[in-house]
């Protein structure tokens, strides 16, 4: 979850240049960088949620709790799906509209930051009640990620963790053991397959969100734990490159031809259906598989270990709520963060969510260890069992590279049209030209 000290120490150049450039592209106009005011801490905010549907439920019941508690105080509540939150931003920068407040997680946070449109909360939050109450591997976490060193730009509420769900009624049936290994994921999604009777071993992630899906699996094939080799990336290490060919085999061999096209939503609904074995998502669907499934027909485990014996994942995005610099009524926006943070709003999200809470009363209320999945997601992120190759969230072009631009070539890659070298190759090259820039720029 941590990032390393060498990519603390960054200096606001890069970030700032961006700033210059994003602003000279837009011209005038409300592109969020306007300092607004700190208002009277009365009337109506806006917050978006950048999990809009899924967690819709949850943020609704914390906000009436909260304007029970602040009747003076409205919150007009807007669902960004999850897919088109970094979009959305960029385009309320551009060209107005920006929130008072906004869920941000770390993936696209340097992106936001970059474009002068966070307000920072560090002293904010040293006045506040979360002072000291917050998980400070999350807090680090957050702070890395801007890339303004020790300043905050959001007020972290929770981490996921990915885990591997498999339907353990079709393993005892087909006498299977657990995939605890890699070995034993892909003797399982060979063994569960019978395509004419559309049966599968697994689903894969082709759509929205696969790239971090895919890097998941190649890293922890393979036992690499540094995303970065000096000045390069490990990405297109001949041991990755061998690692995703595997994997991607899986396609329509194991795993149904619709998941070219499935994003997180699909996915989960088709191995929600009870005819896959295996699904690799974050805890947040637990509950969507208790309600399709029961609670004896699936178990959710963390990464598979590697044939080295270790455990190796990629860092999942810590999620936060940010203050937008344009904001009108700083004083309300802050309350509402102040609020959803509290042990109890924070417990309740994180409960609803199967995700591992910032708050550290949250963090020990029993519900966490009566969640299994949650239990032992928490217990391999702490007990040392579990190596985590750390992203580069702090480049500013990291969500892009990762998402707009290298999403479609997966799936070429899944339908044959490109190696897996190729891929990896493609990508790297413009991780290793986005990290020459950031180091260029007087950062790292």
């Amino acid at each position: 979850m941590n990032i390393s000290k060498t990519l603390r120490g960054r200096t606001a150049t890069a970030v700032s240049l961006t700033a210059v450039l994003a602003l000279a592209a837009t011209g005038c106009g409300d592109d969020g960088s306007s300092s607004g005011t700190e208002g009277s801490g009365k009337g109506e905010i806006t917050f978006w949620d950048n999990n809009g549907g899924p967690r819709t439920a949850i943020w609704t019941e914390i906000i009436k709790d909260f304007e029970k508690k602040n009747p003076d105080i409205k919150v007009k509540y807007v669902p960004i799906p999850i897919a088109d939150v970094q979009s959305k931003y960029d385009t309320a920068i551009a060209g107005g509209g920006l929130p008072d407040v906004g869920g941000v997680g770390t993936a696209y946070l340097a992106n936001i930051v970059s474009q002068e449109a966070l307000e920072p909360i560090s002293d904010r939050l040293e006045k506040s009640e979360l002072k000291g109450k917050l998980v400070e591997g999350m807090v680090e976490s957050v702070r890395a990620a801007a890339g303004r060193g020790d300043d905050m730009y959001t007020v972290p509420t929770s981490a996921n963790n990915g885990a591997l769900w498999y339907r353990t009624d079709l393993f005892e049936a087909a006498k299977l053991d657990a995939p605890t290994t890699w070995p034993k994921f892909y003797e399982a999604a060979d063994k569960l397959t019978d395509a004419k009777n559309n049966k599968f071993g697994y689903t894969i992630r082709g759509g929205a969100g696969s790239i971090a899906q895919a890097l998941d699996a190649i890293y922890g094939q393979t036992g690499i734990t540094e995303f970065w080799d000096g000045d390069k990336t490990t990405l297109n290490d001949p041991k990755n490159v061998a690692a995703l060919e595997k994997y991607a085999a899986l396609f329509k061999k194991t795993t149904p031809a619709a998941d070219v096209n499935n994003d997180f939503t699909k996915m989960v609904a088709q191995w929600d259906t009870g005819t896959i074995g295996m699904l690799s998502h974050n805890l947040g669907s637990y509950q969507d598989h208790l309600k399709a499934l029961g609670e004896d027909k699936f178990a959710g485990i963390p990464a598979p270990i590697g044939e080295g014996g270790t455990r190796v994942q990629v860092s999942n995005p810590v999620d936060g709520l940010g203050l937008f610099r344009s904001s009108k009524n700083k004083n309300a926006a802050w309350k509402f963060i102040e609020f959803a943070a509290s042990h109890e709003s924070n417990s309740k999200w994180n409960k609803s969510a199967g995700a591992i809470p910032a708050n550290t009363e949250a963090a020990k209320d029993p519900w966490i260890n009566e969640t299994e999945p949650t239990a032992l997601a928490a217990k391999a992120l702490t007990d040392g069992s579990t190596k985590i190759v750390d992203l580069p969230y702090y480049l500013p072009d990291w969500n892009n590279i990762s998402k707009a631009d290298n999403e479609p070539e997966f799936q070429k890659l899944l339908l044959g049209k490109v190696t897996a070298k190729d891929f990896l190759d493609k990508m790297a090259d413009e991780l290793n030209a986005a990290q020459k820039e950031w180091t260029e720029l007087g950062n790292g």
